[in-house]
């Protein structure tokens, strides 16, 4: 296919005004690390709730989407709507917890939490294991989406899409620091919802496709169209379902669903103006993530199966791209070859604002870790503001390197969805408790970290058979066993250490006791410093929020499928727990402290 004058105008606009944010920016960020990686603390909840969904939208989760769709049905996405317990526990619980630390990066949370050399171990480790080993693969995963959307929209080679998209993310990136990245999520996000749902409805009334009405009716869609999976078929309820829902969402570490927050979402968080606006933003996020963008992609989706109902038929039409990369999740692409000149532009501009908008969190992100936590802390703890930044580039161009090499070695979207939950299995309940249990110690991360990867590794090569979700099951159950016997095998962090952090933080007091009390008899705290905490009440809005946004979601997917009165119950919850919200708001906000 060729895209017209018309549209290739679309996408060098694009990219040139990605490029001028970027040198806008480009003084301020370079000013200190703290502008360059937190934007100066001042950011406002809208437009830090817009990046937080533009990161989010990467160039691979359409392409996730239709693969799930595909070979799983509506319900499968059930893996990944799972962890909006995850998000909402995050925005009435831990966002102003990380906002109120004050710290650069979330693993400057180790030696704030923990004391001794383990502490520093960790924080050094994990600065490295994440921020390089594990994001670069995350990177990987979206450029391999990249590399399958520039071999069916645009006829390139998997080395001339990467070249292309990478050279301007990367230049943007290191120019503008975290304050560029977030301004161009906030147009890029705006470009991308405009192409998805333009791309949507012409794609749902193609010829071959005849409407909405017939696209539900077709025999390759009707069985796909369930919003929850057959509850009479264990071998379907237990995976997309049960384990997601039960397991899941508290258990594994995943980029941008971290149990406790974390990743660039903490990243968000701690450059927001206040706590207030840290909590709002990472709510805005959640509904609009998950209630708001699904629809879209889904309806491409199902379409595909009429257009494209197997791989054969894929391969024969494009049988220019290697083999390798040939597989469900290209379908979302390739619908998009029927798309009409400008909205093309539209499609292609909006899934380049994907990818670039999440490689380059990814990229500072990265790279903070790589500056604050290894860098500064370990190499050259007397570095300016200067050289932190210069770092800073550094490391974005490095990682992006290495990340476009690892894109050529994968296949498809949901393997590397799959690695990824595997290896974060059974890591995230040390997550959601070190903040409410003083006995977690540092020891307990490092632990959680070794076994959960040595596990991963073990069935990724050992057992490449066994099913994903009894991977998972296992690999959090022998995770939790383990780190919770390490805990208690080792000694706990130092007395001084856990007080100055719960006069820092403030936390639920109940799991503090045993500090909490010691304190208060050696005169180390006053009875006026401990505060009573309002965790029910935030868990009570937690559970609010996500019927706030199921039935947001489930509301609109019902009336895409023609189904009014359940459509009108998806709403009506979604009233009730919005007003739940709104009345209990002003208690929420009472519990900050800034």
């Amino acid at each position: 296919m060729q895209l017209s004058t018309l549209d290739w105008s679309i996408v060098a606009a694009f990219f040139i005004l990605s490029l001028v944010i970027g040198v806008v920016v480009s003084k301020r960020a370079g000013e200190s690390a703290s502008e360059y990686f937190l934007s100066g603390r001042s950011m406002p909840w809208w437009l830090l709730g817009f990046s937080m969904v533009a990161t989010t939208f990467s160039a691979d989760t359409p392409n996730l989407v239709t693969d799930i769709v595909r070979k799983n049905g509506v319900s499968g996405n059930w893996q990944w709507w799972a962890f909006l317990l995850t998000g909402m526990l995050t925005v009435f619980v831990y966002a102003k917890l990380w906002r109120r630390s004050g710290v650069l990066t979330d693993l400057e949370f180790y030696e704030l939490r923990y004391s001794g050399k383990e502490a520093a171990f960790l924080r050094g480790f994990r600065a490295l294991y994440l921020g390089v080993f594990f994001n670069i693969m995350i990177m990987a995963t979206v450029s391999l989406a990249a590399i399958k959307i520039g071999g069916v929209l645009l006829g390139l080679s998997p080395i001339q899409t990467i070249l292309i998209a990478s050279i301007v993310t990367v230049a943007y990136t290191s120019l503008g620091g975290l304050t560029g990245v977030i301004w161009t999520d906030f147009f890029q996000f705006i470009v991308a919802m405009i192409g998805v749902a333009g791309a949507a409805y012409v794609v749902v009334n193609l010829p071959q496709v005849g409407g909405l009405e017939a696209m539900l009716t077709h025999p390759n869609v009707v069985g796909k169209l369930n919003v929850l999976p057959d509850f009479n078929d264990m071998s379907v309820l237990v995976p997309f379902l049960i384990m997601p829902i039960a397991i899941q969402w508290w258990s594994v570490w995943y980029p941008g669903a971290e149990p406790g927050g974390g990743g660039y979402i903490a990243q968000r968080m701690l450059s927001a103006k206040n706590e207030n606006h840290a909590i709002t933003a990472t709510l805005f996020f959640n509904i609009v993530h998950y209630a708001l963008r699904p629809w879209p992609w889904i309806a491409v989706a199902l379409a595909s199966l009429i257009v494209f109902p197997d791989l054969a038929s894929l391969k024969t039409a494009f049988p220019h791209l290697p083999a390798n990369i040939i597989n469900d999740d290209l379908a979302y692409p390739a619908m998009m070859t029927f798309l009409p000149s400008g909205l093309l532009g539209v499609i292609v501009a909006a899934l380049i604002a994907a990818y670039m908008s999440t490689i380059a969190t990814h990229l500072n992100w990265g790279s903070s870790y790589v500056v604050n936590d290894f860098y500064k802390r370990f190499i050259k703890p007397t570095a300016s503001d200067k050289e932190q930044v210069n770092v800073g580039r550094i490391s974005t161009v490095v990682l992006m390197v290495f990340s476009a090499m690892l894109a050529l070695l994968l296949s498809n979207a949901l393997q590397a969805f799959n690695i990824l939950l595997q290896i974060g299995a059974g890591t995230g309940l040390i997550f959601i408790l070190r903040w409410f249990w003083w006995r977690i110690n540092a020891w307990s991360e490092i632990s959680a970290m070794i076994i959960s990867f040595v596990v991963a590794c073990v069935f990724e090569f050992g057992f490449p058979d066994v099913p994903s979700h009894v991977k998972l099951m296992a690999g959090v159950g022998i995770t939790t066993v383990g780190w919770i016997a390490v805990t208690f095998m080792t000694q706990p962090t130092a007395h001084s250490k856990l007080l100055s952090f719960y006069k820092l933080i403030k936390p639920q007091p109940t799991g503090w006791q045993s500090v909490i009390q010691p304190a208060l008899k050696s005169g180390e705290l006053q009875p006026s410093d401990v505060a009573p905490g309002k965790l029910p009440l935030e868990i009570m809005c937690m559970i609010a929020g996500c019927f706030l946004v199921y039935g947001a979601l489930f509301g609109l997917g019902f009336w895409m499928y023609g189904e009014i009165g359940k459509a009108l119950i998806g709403l009506g919850v979604t009233i009730v727990a919005t007003f739940i919200l709104v009345k209990s708001w002003s208690q929420v906000k009472g519990s900050m402290l800034d």
